[in-house]
């Protein structure tokens, strides 16, 4: 079977417009629901961040009021993993040749650090060239804004995905104060961006990129790229 590298974030706190840091760290589902799927289907999955920090869990995808009944599994799966996991792999030194996948998930440490992250623009252009799997969900989409040439010029211009929307942003009431808004950025820079009804499961494909636009998307993310590796 095949290899997938999770790269996470290394953030846990996000600078807001009137300087005040907002706490945040991995979404658990967004880890969780995915690595689940890909190791019942056999596969491997290593993990990787900016200098192989593991940063803090979101404490609020571990409140069942915010991330629903199941969070807690999702949790007590998370931190499992990551915990016997041992020291994460430091993204630049980690080669795209070993795995058929990158996997992006959320929470809104991306926009912190993933998203001009040199080291990760170089691995998703040469993931990207390669052919290999390219998945992001929530504000995993985030980090392929790292991805640009010399020029300045993204390599996912012009392709469908979905990400965390600006209405989201709003409700989840952390749009006010942040310096930029996901889903407005990546339209931005060129992204046909797609979005759903708020917080329920929607997933975009587009060749060998998938996307999802929040934890509720996360799972079929991971099921549509095994159903891809075949």
């Amino acid at each position: 079977m095949s290899r997938i590298l999770i790269v996470m974030s290394a953030a846990s706190g996000w600078e807001r417009t009137d300087g005040s840091v907002y706490p945040t760290g991995y979404w658990a589902e967004e880890v969780a629901a995915p690595h689940e799927r890909f190791v019942e289907a056999g596969h491997t999955v290593d993990f990787a961040s900016p200098g192989g920090v593991l940063q803090p869990i979101d404490q609020h995808s571990a409140d069942p009021e915010v991330a629903g009944a199941d969070c807690a599994r999702y949790v007590a799966h998370a931190e499992k993993v990551l915990g016997g996991y041992g020291p994460l792999l430091k993204l630049d030194e980690v080669g795209v040749d070993a795995y058929a996948a990158v996997v992006l998930p959320g929470g809104h440490g991306p926009v912190v650090d993933l998203h001009q992250d040199a080291a990760l623009g170089r691995l998703l252009t040469a993931a990207d060239a390669a052919g290999k799997l390219i998945g992001a969900v929530c504000h995993g989409p985030a980090a392929l804004l790292s991805a640009v040439d010399a020029e300045g010029a993204w390599l996912f211009a012009g392709r469908r995905m979905a990400a965390f929307t600006d209405e989201e942003e709003r409700l989840f009431g952390t749009a006010e104060g942040a310096p930029w808004l996901l889903a407005a950025r990546l339209r931005e820079r060129g992204a046909v961006h797609a979005g759903g009804p708020a917080y329920e499961q929607f997933n975009v494909r587009d060749r060998n990129l998938f996307t999802g636009q929040n934890p509720a998307s996360s799972a079929r993310m991971a099921e549509d790229m095994i159903a891809a590796l075949g």
